[in-house]
């Protein structure tokens, strides 16, 4: 084995920087989903991310009747919520609020987004492997759809949000950090993250996916353009793959909201000045 678990000097996770090996890889177990079940949750993705507002009745109906599976509600509800899926109508979050952990006001509302950052968000969606699954986190520049970090992981756990976090945060400080309700983001760590570098939380409405719709788009572009065309198979060839997706996507690839330049052409722009790293 590469790694060393009993190395007196270098941790798991340091171990895994020298590698360049995703530490979610080291940690990845196969999931515990029989095939049946992995078929049905990589039609579900497709799926949801051509019809965002289908919740888990219409999804079921749709499989049953226009794809013949032989399922029923109990079944696709639970595997949706696994995947963290919700209709575009107030439903079930990718991960519910912590009872103890605070809910920040949404604060763009109506807000005009002039600049880099001034906002940013994060957002967690699910990616699908050959026989299994994974969990993308990634941070977005609201104005340059810039992506200033991303991370995997095999578990909806915080630690992978804080470390996407605190890359993003390497580079510079937005105003406004938004995100949705799930206990990644609402959790004192990382929350405290955000506060203790005076940037503003906010939170989308419960239920309300098109609050965050920029990281929606990126989602959409990622499977289409991405994974449904590479068909990973492991999580360390995903973790290549995405990791040459989202330089491409950053540097090479046009965008029409941003008159067919790049999100690396408006981020750096000279006009935009980042804020100095705390």
């Amino acid at each position: 084995m590469l790694i060393d678990k009993e190395d007196p000097e270098l941790n798991i996770s340091e171990q895994c920087k020298c590698l360049s090996l995703p530490r979610a890889s080291y940690y990845y177990r196969p999931c515990r989903e029989n095939e049946f079940n992995i078929e049905l949750m990589h039609r579900l993705d497709e799926l949801y991310t051509t019809y965002p507002f289908f919740g888990y009745r219409k999804m079921t109906k749709w499989l049953r009747d226009k794809e013949g599976y032989r399922v029923n509600y109990k079944r696709i509800a639970r595997l949706m919520e696994v995947m963290g899926l919700m209709a575009i109508y107030p439903k079930k979050n990718l991960s519910d609020p912590h009872p103890g952990h605070r809910i920040y006001p949404y604060l763009l509302r109506n807000v005009p987004i002039e600049r880099p950052y001034q906002v940013w968000s994060a957002d967690i969606t699910y990616i699908r492997l050959i026989g299994g699954f994974v969990y993308l986190v990634a941070i977005i520049d609201w104005f340059s759809r810039y992506v200033l970090a991303w991370e995997l992981s095999n578990s909806l756990d915080t630690y992978f949000c804080l470390t996407a976090l605190k890359k993003a945060l390497d580079q510079g400080i937005p105003i406004i950090f938004n995100t949705d309700q799930g206990c990644q983001f609402t959790s004192l760590d990382f929350t405290s993250a955000l506060l203790d570098r005076q940037i503003q939380i906010s939170m989308d409405g419960k239920g309300r996916v098109f609050d965050n719709i920029f990281v929606e788009r990126l989602w959409r572009s990622v499977k289409y353009e991405n994974v449904y065309i590479k068909g990973y198979v492991t999580i360390s060839e995903a973790y290549r793959g995405l990791s040459d997706y989202f330089d491409f996507y950053n540097n090479d690839r046009p965008h029409q909201s941003l008159d067919y330049r790049t999100p690396a052409q408006i981020h750096f722009e000279k006009p935009f000045m980042k804020q100095q790293i705390l």
